[in-house]
């Protein structure tokens, strides 16, 4: 993986992971979901189409890659829209923890379909995984969290993390703000046709100037930084390796829930993090990540901090 591709990823991921921070303080201030999307897209679309225009891009496209970028554009709207509804049915830092599923859905989707190579550290990646979201599925109080927002989340990512695989799979060779513009296009046009679908989801405009930063935020920051980066990433590290540096998306979004929206960070869902985490260690490092190390490793710690109680 080049330098360039990692950094990038890094950045996008945490970029990705403040979208509690921008989602919340709307909701508490009463906008609606498909409003807080509507925005989050379209205070984007602006941004890119400005940075386009001072740089002297052109904006033209071809038919056959405006079909793939409506198609992106599709994807990360409804990975957007079932991501941001969970938040109304659980902590917004456990659904960015239970989206991280998606680098494995990602390497799931390589190997089956483009027949990237499917080793040991992938299969105990996944089952630690899957272990992980279990125990963040249910609390301390042995109540079960929403299935509702379980499935939406779970949507997300599978959808997201089609949209990666797309992304690095196509023909497409353009710059990274020129796609970006026109899949948060997509995903803006989207968003307005589905906040006719009920009279429920129309769009409001945000009732204070907080209400506005906060849009402005999501259009920044986990919108047109993330993907930017984010595309930079996949085509410079590949879909699999960016994938998995998104272990920062949860990170900080829960680090977010915790200091900023007093969140609980209990012990099951901190055992869960561990476990999502070391999943991904074992996806990144590979054949080069040893059993044998982290078992040693972990029994060191065990016996160190027994001897200390």
């Amino acid at each position: 993986m080049k330098h360039k591709g990692i950094i990038c990823g890094i950045l996008a991921a945490v970029c990705y992971g403040t979208n509690p921070f921008g989602a919340l303080p709307l909701y508490e201030e009463g906008v609606n979901t498909s409003s807080v999307l509507f925005y989050r897209f379209s205070m984007a679309v602006l941004m890119l189409a400005a940075m386009l225009f001072v740089e002297h891009k052109s904006f033209r496209v071809s038919s056959g890659e405006m079909k793939t970028l409506a198609s992106l554009g599709l994807l990360f709207a409804a990975s957007s829209i079932t991501y941001y509804q969970s938040f109304r049915f659980m902590d917004a830092g456990i659904a960015s923890t239970i989206l991280f599923v998606y680098p494995v859905m990602v390497a799931v989707i390589m190997a089956t379909f483009f027949r990237e190579k499917v080793t040991a550290s992938t299969v105990i990646a996944i089952i630690l995984a899957l272990v992980g979201i279990g125990l963040l599925y249910r609390g301390d109080t042995g109540m079960s969290l929403s299935t509702t927002g379980v499935l939406l989340v779970m949507v997300s990512s599978l959808t997201y993390a089609v949209y990666i695989v797309v992304v690095n799979q196509s023909s497409i060779r353009m710059s990274s703000l020129k796609l970006t513009f026109y899949v948060l296009l997509t995903c803006m046009l989207s968003l307005l046709a589905y906040s006719f679908t009920s009279s429920d989801l129309h769009l409001m405009l945000p009732p204070s100037p907080r209400a506005w930063f906060f849009a402005c935020w999501l259009g920044l920051v986990p919108t047109v930084l993330s993907l930017v980066l984010m595309t930079i990433a996949v085509h410079e590290a590949g879909a699999t390796p960016t994938a998995i540096m998104g272990a920062l998306e949860p990170l900080t979004a829960v680090a977010i829930g915790v200091m900023v929206f007093d969140e609980s960070l209990t012990l099951r869902l901190g055992i869960g993090i561990v476990l999502i985490l070391l999943a991904v260690l074992f996806i990144v490092m590979g054949n080069n990540f040893h059993l044998r190390t982290i078992t040693h490793t972990i029994g060191a710690i065990v016996r160190k901090t027994w001897r200390w109680r």
